[in-house]
């Protein structure tokens, strides 16, 4: 008896050692099997995880960020040992005592669902790395064998607090922010080392289900949550009964419930100038690295300045669209309903409208509520000061029809309080309706030395449209691109005091007769160069293009930057073909700093994660800036080795042509700054596009207007429409950046020209037809030669237009550049003319 039951326990323990050798054996074989080709740890050692670029101003203030998972990287040793045992209670307590794997959890697991429990997850730490690193997230049993076997390999391979900061860091959390150091900007603007324990049990409840657990729409489950994490840290030894007790009692507090100001608030609203950045960066270095190698991006804008960048493009287009005397508003409105039942303001913070304006005060978003004959009631979007919120009648004296006619209750609306003082000061006087206009423009300034950029404004409002009409926006630049022909005409040979014939033209284009008119529809006889930019003369200009050739200035704007490709056409030295603001105030720029090649920039510095610098714009050499100490009064020698592309004298010769534009030109009386200043107007067919791009010694800024479907803008010229924005953004910038005379370049002398005759005076001559013009040594101007451009003159043509009395037109017979000679009108009163466009 005895024996037979030593033989059958015997035989039981046999076939239990041989199950379990063959369960081993299995397992061993599963895990082999599942083993290979399995990705290597190694990667996790050197971990680099996506990290939010940041964009600073030159003042080291945050303006923007971009980031497609919202990540801020910590080192385990800066994450606190609070935060670490919050995240270890509610997810893997026996974390510092497992090798990967938890047998123990994973057993209270499958007991727990045994018995009908809730069905939840074993996975530890380490495999939940595993899961977010290096396998997809389906629920299968060979994900799980791999997670194992990952893990495992993993404690091997790093420290616990390694892999702890791995996780800390790559967690999804909600609200896009990734890691706890993101989370806890994003739901409490604190850092980690000011977290409360109840909000750092409050980020370690969002690994779950971070949707299912939001601050405002889940607040007593995330609650409970909370609280239950709060009791895992006290019974795990981590907090006291003091602290857990007086924790648990505090409420759901965050920022999306409006108990903490955003960390956003502290940033402006994104803008023109950080999403340009976006653009160009993303294009240098990839977009996975832009948003996601954690750079620090220096940006060159100059914050005052850029506000008020801002604001004198916006008052030129809200003064143009009142002057149309329509209303549009925002064609955005709320069913009326929500305005009765309280809920209008949630329903209007869901709507997509402008929020970004600034323009002599902040515009709010509002909507139309009362409708009367003699006010219009509304409620605006965060209540502000001061009520009652309504809109007297006289307020919209500039729009056609009555309230009733223009608004229907529900209606989304911009509305400003008016005071009596300029930006917001003074007195409040009422509540204004505006509208965002429907034309639009671009604006931009630079230094002409270095290409910084330190204003860009691409339309009325970023939010409104993202659309940048200073770098994106193709437009034909008008007569802001004569400068480019005279500047070939220059090089060729010319000089400011050549005599060109202001006469009519027809080309056969072989598409049909050409005949480019003047703006005025006048022709003027023979002039100096000079005064075809200054009084911007098609004709003029047309014959100089001829006589260099169409391919020197298509080579010379082409160098310039302003194409890549021009097609060397007649019609294209007045401006039609189409090129970027952006392109053509880099290029003035260099008009401007004597003729050297400067490469614009947003960006002074770019700088990786770790510091290095990785971009700098400014590539000149500073020969002093190592030594230790400079002499008194003396300052580091920095070496220009850029490359000119204009002779210094050409250079200065079109400067001072342009300086007339503002003198007396089409320009003159609208720009007046308190030093030399040059510019030219530009004005294309039917004033569809308007221009002005100046520039001082030291700064170049540039304006366009123009619907972004190309129609005509009426009554519209580059001088009176572009100037004014021109005017006010240079009046304050050259208080800061300063300017004084143009450099006259070595080589050259100064001769004394009539600039009506281009005859050559004596060096006392003085009088408002007198200019000084600068020749280059061993040239003297060259008199009694008229330049036309190789045109014939046709019996049929036409010598002066219909409204113009022949009878009191002078008539002057010259000698032309071929040889021949033609009697043409003589100049005309200066009364009579007018800015150029393309015709």
């Amino acid at each position: 008896m005895i024996r037979f039951i030593l033989g059958f326990f015997g035989s039981i323990f046999s076939w239990l050692t041989l199950a379990a050798i063959m369960g081993a054996l299995t397992t061993g074989a599963i895990f082999w099997m599942y083993g290979r080709g399995l990705p290597s740890t190694e990667q996790l050692e050197n971990y680099q995880p996506a990290t939010i670029s940041r964009v600073y101003n030159g003042e080291g203030q945050l303006m923007d960020e971009f980031a497609k998972e919202r990540r801020l990287y910590t080192p385990a040793a800066q994450i606190p040992e609070l935060v670490k045992h919050a995240f270890i209670s509610a997810e893997d307590k026996n974390f510092y005592t497992h090798k990967g794997y938890d047998p123990r959890g994973m057993v209270a697991a499958a007991v727990e669902a045994a018995r009908g429990g809730r069905l939840r997850g074993a996975s530890t730490i380490t495999q939940q790395v595993m899961k977010n690193f290096l396998l997809s997230s389906d629920r299968s049993a060979e994900r799980k064998i791999k997670e194992l076997i990952l893990a495992s390999r993993l404690e091997k391979s790093l420290e616990k607090e390694d892999i702890l900061a791995l996780y800390l860091n790559e967690i999804f959390l909600g609200q896009n922010s990734y890691g706890v150091t993101a989370a806890a900007q994003t739901y409490f603007n604190k850092t980690l080392d000011r977290l409360e324990p109840h909000e750092a049990a409050m980020l370690a409840a969002m690994p779950k289900a971070p949707s299912d657990y939001h601050p405002v729409r889940n607040e007593e489950r995330l609650l409970n949550r909370r609280n239950f994490i709060l009791k895992e840290m006290y019974e795990n030894g981590y907090i006291d009964e003091q602290t857990y007790l007086s924790e648990r009692e505090q409420p759901i507090r965050s920022v999306q419930g409006g108990d903490f100001e955003s960390f956003r608030s502290a940033m402006p609203r994104r803008d023109y100038f950080t999403d340009e950045i976006r653009r160009q960066l993303s294009g240098r270095f990839g977009e996975d690295e832009f948003f996601g190698g954690g750079l620090t991006i220096r940006a060159t804008v100059d914050p005052e300045m850029q506000d008020l960048a801002a604001r004198s493009l916006r008052k030129a287009l809200e003064d143009y669209d009142r002057s149309r005397g329509q209303w549009r508003g925002t064609e955005k409105s709320l069913d009326p309903a929500t305005l009765d039942d309280g809920t209008w303001e949630e329903a209007l913070a869901d709507m997509r409208v402008a929020r970004d304006i600034w323009l002599e005060n902040k515009w709010h978003v509002a909507v139309v509520d009362e409708i009367g004959d003699s006010q219009l009631g509304l409620k605006i979007e965060g209540n502000p000061e001061p009520a009652p919120h309504v809109v007297p009648r006289e307020d919209i004296r500039w729009m056609s029809g009555s309230f009733r006619d223009n608004f229907e209750r529900g209606d989304i609306v911009h509305v400003r309080a008016m005071t009596s003082g300029d930006e917001g000061e003074g007195e409040f006087m009422r509540w204004s309706l505006r509208q965002v206009p429907e034309v639009q423009g671009g604006f931009m300034a630079m230094d002409v030395n270095t290409g910084r950029v330190i204003a860009m404004q691409g339309g009325f409002s970023y939010e409104n449209s993202v659309f940048n009409r200073a770098t994106q926006a193709t437009r034909q630049p008008g007569s802001t691109f004569k400068p480019f022909v005279y500047a070939s005409a220059l090089s060729s040979g010319f000089s400011p005091a050549s005599i060109i014939i202001d006469a009519p033209i027809e080309i056969d284009t072989g598409a049909g007769i050409w005949r480019p008119q003047n703006a005025s529809n006048r022709f003027y006889g023979p002039a100096p160069l000079r005064t075809g930019i200054e009084r911007s003369r098609n004709l003029m200009t047309v014959r100089i293009a001829q006589e260099v050739g169409m391919d020197t200035v298509a080579r010379y704007a082409e160098r310039f930057g302003v194409y890549d490709d021009m097609p060397p056409f007649l019609a294209n030295a007045l401006g039609s073909y189409e090129t970027t603001l952006f392109k053509m105030v880099s290029a003035y720029a260099m008009f401007a700093n004597g003729g050297e090649r400067v490469e614009p920039t947003l960006v002074d510095r770019v700088q990786d994660r770790w510091g290095r610098t990785i971009y700098r714009h400014d590539q000149r050499d500073c020969e002093d800036c190592k030594a230790a100490r400079l002499p008194a009064g003396e300052a580091p020698t920095i070496t220009s080795n850029r490359e000119r592309v204009m002779d210094a004298i050409t250079a200065y010769q079109l400067t001072s042509m342009m300086q007339g534009v503002v003198q007396r030109g089409t320009a003159s009386g609208i720009v007046n700054l308190p030093v030399p200043t040059a510019g030219k107007t530009g004005t294309t067919n039917d004033s569809k596009d308007v221009w002005f791009i100046g520039f001082t010694s030291n700064i170049v800024a540039g304006c366009y207007i123009g619907y972004d479907r190309p129609r005509s803008l009426g009554r519209a010229y580059g001088g009176t429409t572009c100037g004014p924005v021109f005017q006010r953004f240079m009046t304050e910038a050259v208080q800061k950046y300063g300017g004084g005379r143009f450099k006259v370049p070595e080589g050259g002398h100064f001769v004394k020209i009539d600039r009506y005759s281009g005859a050559r005076l004596p060096d006392s001559a003085s009088g408002p037809s007198v200019v000084a013009e600068y020749f280059r040594d061993g040239e003297e101007p060259i008199f009694g030669i008229v330049f036309d451009g190789g045109f014939a003159m046709g019996s049929n043509l036409p010598m002066f237009s219909p409204e113009q009395d022949q009878s009191r037109q002078q008539t002057v017979d010259v000698e032309t550049s071929t040889g021949g000679r033609v009697n043409i009108p003589s100049k005309a009163p200066s009364a009579s003319l007018s800015a150029g466009g393309l015709y």
